[in-house]
């Protein structure tokens, strides 16, 4: 058994091959022997990385977020814009565009990093990474129509309820929400 230096137990990874490849999912299995011993492949989807903006408005009490449909699971419910960091693109520069494209609003400033995660590392290999931005312009309708919904300012007061209602559907909007809940997004 290998560890790391802090005695982990660590899962030896003896080699991949691809099952399915495609630009949006990579589906392939991996030979590893984890810390009982045991030797086997395992399957893993990778996908790419996924970046989120949580939008406030100047104020800072209501966040900008999208209510849609997503037919992979049949829920309706609440999203922050987000989507696919593209190629040489940075993951801030991703979070801008895709709120833009998705809800006609550009956001102000730099905006801050606030988590990055792997919202289910066990099977599934997919970076996100979490910006909250302070204040945005409307600049236009949404051009992708591909994501259509009801694009909202959403009270922060009512986000709580959102979440025990089991209304907000994405990881990254989730985390992302839970994050300027406990005032991440102001520390230094």
């Amino acid at each position: 058994m290998t560890e790391d230096e802090t005695g982990v137990p660590l899962t030896q990874v003896f080699g991949e091959r691809v099952l399915y490849d495609n630009p949006w999912v990579r589906l392939v299995q991996v030979e590893i022997e984890p810390p009982d011993g045991r030797r086997f492949w395992h399957h893993v989807v990778r996908l790419q990385t996924v970046s989120t903006a949580i939008v406030l408005d100047d104020a800072g009490d209501h966040v900008l977020l999208m209510r849609r449909h997503r037919f992979a699971t049949d829920q309706i419910g609440w999203d922050a814009p987000g989507g696919i960091v593209g190629s040489g693109e940075s993951p801030r520069t991703a979070a801008v565009r895709e709120t833009v494209e998705e809800t006609g609003w550009k956001p102000r400033g730099e905006g801050r990093p606030v988590a990055g995660f792997q919202p289910m590392p066990g099977m599934v290999d997919t970076p996100h990474e979490v910006f909250v931005f302070h204040g945005a312009e409307h600049i236009g309708e949404p051009t992708d129509a591909e994501e259509a919904a009801l694009i909202e300012w959403v009270p922060l007061a009512q986000v709580v309820g959102l979440i025990q209602a089991r209304e907000v559907l994405g990881s990254g909007t989730l985390v992302g929400l839970l994050a300027v809940l406990a005032g991440l997004d102001a520390q230094a």
